[in-house]
């Protein structure tokens, strides 16, 4: 059986004040003042988070202390003033201040749109798991592609203030790998994330039942064929509804990627679309997280069936 699925956030209106926060990695500041600049072009109030510009005295990989951006990211989710939560990019972190943040608040203050990628697939499986909240799978705001795609940039903002224009997601690229339809709850992000993440406390304990999206960045074939199998040997596919598969950039040729995704894939009998548009390519659509859908990885699109945000 499907679990019910999380709740929708309100979407967004011009004049709303909007938190940017670095969850994970450190940033390029000029990068996040184009941000900025984008999120007032879409009438939004940014606010950027205190340590938004940080970097960790020690370990350059962190944008501050994990005790920063845990308290960077609370204090904007739990403020009723903040209407939304951009993840500024994405890196690496995410994981070392998710156990740090008061669960208890976050289920208590009212839900938001909670925006990014990458490293960001650690909180959108928290927030689903822990607060029972959807999320948005979408560019970071100092992210190249968001600053350098207008497609990407409208693609979100459709799906931020006017969500019922993008209950249909689909990508010219996309096709099957194995044909066929289903209905599920979307859930997924980054593959390497969601296979670190086996054995995290109250981590999802299964995909099942769920329409699966997978992507990821700077992993070679051998490398994503490790992840994949770490989550087939531990059952976290057993059961899982379907899966939708987006960029795979820098990660070799796409043919040598190709053959692990559909050898590793191909065996669990349902239907996986590849090439679908999201993640870390030239070109990234905004997936809602913890919504019902229906993936037809024949025809190449996932169709929503309720808005992402209400």
């Amino acid at each position: 059986m499907t679990a019910a699925p999380p709740v929708r956030p309100p979407r967004l209106r011009p004049g709303d004040r909007v938190a940017v926060v670095a969850p994970s990695g450190p940033l390029v500041p000029e990068r996040l003042d184009r941000g900025l600049d984008v999120l007032r072009g879409w009438d939004l109030d940014p606010v950027p988070a205190p340590h938004v510009r940080g970097t960790h005295a020690t370990l350059g990989y962190l944008a501050a202390t994990d005790e920063e951006r845990a308290h960077d990211l609370q204090t904007a989710w739990c403020d009723p003033s903040v209407k939304a939560v951009f993840a500024a990019r994405g890196g690496y972190g995410a994981q070392r201040m998710v156990d740090l943040l008061d669960w208890d608040a976050l289920r208590a203050a009212a839900p938001k749109p909670l925006i990014g990628f990458s490293d960001v697939t650690v909180l959108h499986e928290a927030f689903a798991v822990r607060a029972g909240v959807a999320t948005l799978h979408g560019p970071a705001v100092a992210g190249e592609v968001f600053l350098k795609d207008d497609a990407t940039r409208a693609h979100l903002w459709r799906t931020l203030f006017a969500p019922e224009t993008v209950r249909t997601l689909a990508a010219p690229s996309a096709r099957p790998l194995v044909p066929g339809r289903v209905r599920g709850v979307t859930l997924g992000g980054c593959l390497t994330m969601l296979a670190t993440e086996l054995g995290a406390p109250r981590a999802r304990p299964s995909a099942a039942g769920g329409l699966l999206l997978l992507e990821d960045v700077g992993e070679p074939p051998y490398r994503i064929d490790r992840a994949l199998t770490q989550l087939l040997r531990a059952g976290w596919l057993d059961g899982v509804a379907g899966i939708a598969l987006g960029s795979w950039a820098r990660c070799g040729p796409y043919d040598r990627v190709r053959e692990v995704l559909l050898d590793r894939l191909g065996g669990l009998g349902v239907p996986v679309a590849e090439e679908c548009g999201f993640g870390h390519g030239d070109t990234a659509l905004t997936v809602p997280l913890g919504v019902p859908a229906e993936l037809d990885a024949t025809a190449g699109t996932l169709v929503l069936q309720t808005t992402a945000t209400v």
